[in-house]
């Protein structure tokens, strides 16, 4: 089967440096200066998380610049980049974060309906380099995870480690420090108090060296706010994000998650026993509620019948994202398996527009739909 979690580029494997989980409970230049850091420990109680399918202001996307990342397919992933930007932007505001030499091609390339912020990136992976935002007293804040590329497995990511501050200093938001090591594609919550997360994208020496599950999980809801942190156990180094749960498990509304599964008759693998292991976890745990969690399964399209996808691709279509009236959903070519997964999530969020995307070089990369935009809590101005 194709691997639901796979490396930022095949080129770059040279650079990359399970056991059972349960569950427990500057800105860039000309922008307004960063505000001070704030502590974990100073927060209130009021601080949260919401859920992806609350109203957004805004989406982030970036423009990917590396060819030392990309080579020859970087005008390909520009343009499917691009599209994802327009295609969003028919539903809320989109922004999209551009080297400021890059921006007026950038412009060109995504239309008047986008706007392009003169930031500097190195990559296209929004989720993990734009500050993960939480809400506290009325208020929008955002957590920086200090991102590393991904425990530096990948270089040079300079440029994307400033980003989270950059993104705050110009929208005028509140920074708030931790000593945890991650990235937004580490996290997923139901809004209402509940953290899934993977072991092996967090509890690992590449990030957070020395730190026990229990410290990160306590520093996990300082940060964040929630009140149960689920615990799988995921799959360690052999993809550049140690198998982010983006690619794995979401929730659809509290005590409701879709996971993901691999097409029927496929050997098995390490992504499939960790899909197993989660399905374990999540038949005996609860949510912050302490109500059960309803598992449905995700399942991903027929190797042979997928168009346009290599051997190192992306093939999940749990990397989805919900936007304003909205979700965007992989288009892989195996038509059964594409309308399938369509109807679910019709029926996970009815009243939105479920809107297919064809992203072959974007998955080629390791990432999908959900790595390459990042939500920002709020009101769509």
């Amino acid at each position: 089967m194709f691997d639901s979690f796979l490396p930022r580029r095949t080129a770059l494997r040279a650079l990359m440096g399970i056991g059972a989980a349960t569950v427990s409970s500057a800105a860039c230049s000309g922008n307004p200066a960063a505000p001070a850091p704030v502590a974990p420990a100073q927060l209130a109680t009021t601080r949260r998380l919401g859920a992806e399918w609350e109203s957004h202001a805004r989406t982030f996307l970036s423009w990917p610049a590396s060819t030392s990342i990309w080579a020859e397919d970087l005008p390909a992933v520009r343009e499917e980049i691009a599209g994802l930007a327009r295609a969003i932007a028919g539903y809320e505001p989109v922004v999209l974060l551009a080297r400021p030499e890059h921006a007026d091609a950038a412009q060109e390339a995504c239309g008047d309906a986008v706007e392009v912020v003169p930031i500097p990136v190195d990559d296209l992976w929004a989720r993990d380099t734009v500050p993960v935002f939480v809400e506290e007293a009325g208020k929008v804040a955002g957590v920086d995870f200090n991102f590393s590329g991904w425990g530096g497995k990948q270089k040079p990511h300079d440029k994307d480690a400033a980003v989270a501050r950059a993104v705050l200093g110009r929208y005028g938001l509140s920074r708030t420090e931790t000593w945890i090591t991650a990235e937004g594609g580490s996290f997923e919550t139901d809004g209402v108090g509940t953290l899934m997360v993977t072991e092996s994208s967090l509890v690992n020496d590449n990030r957070n060296k020395g730190k026990s599950r229990q410290e990160i999980e306590d520093e996990l809801k300082k940060a964040l706010g929630v009140q149960k942190v689920i615990w799988f156990a995921g799959v360690r180094g052999e993809d550049i994000t140690d198998a982010h749960v983006d690619c794995l498990a979401r929730f659809t509304a509290p005590g409701v998650v879709l996971l993901d599964k691999a097409a029927p008759g496929t050997p098995p693998d390490s992504w499939s026993r960790a899909a197993d292991q989660a399905r374990e976890v999540l038949a005996n745990a609860t949510g912050a509620d302490g109500k059960p969690i309803q598992v449905i399964d995700l399942v991903q399209p027929d190797p042979d019948a997928v168009e346009g996808y290599g051997e190192d691709s992306v093939i999940s279509y749990a990397n989805f994202y919900v936007a304003n009236k909205s979700v965007f959903v992989p288009k892989f070519g195996d038509a059964a398996a594409d309308d399938r997964a369509r109807q679910i999530l019709r029926e996970q969020f009815p009243g939105r527009e479920i809107v297919p995307v064809k992203i072959a070089t974007i998955a080629s990369g390791g990432g999908g739909i959900h790595c390459s935009t990042h939500d920002q809590p709020g009101q769509p101005s």
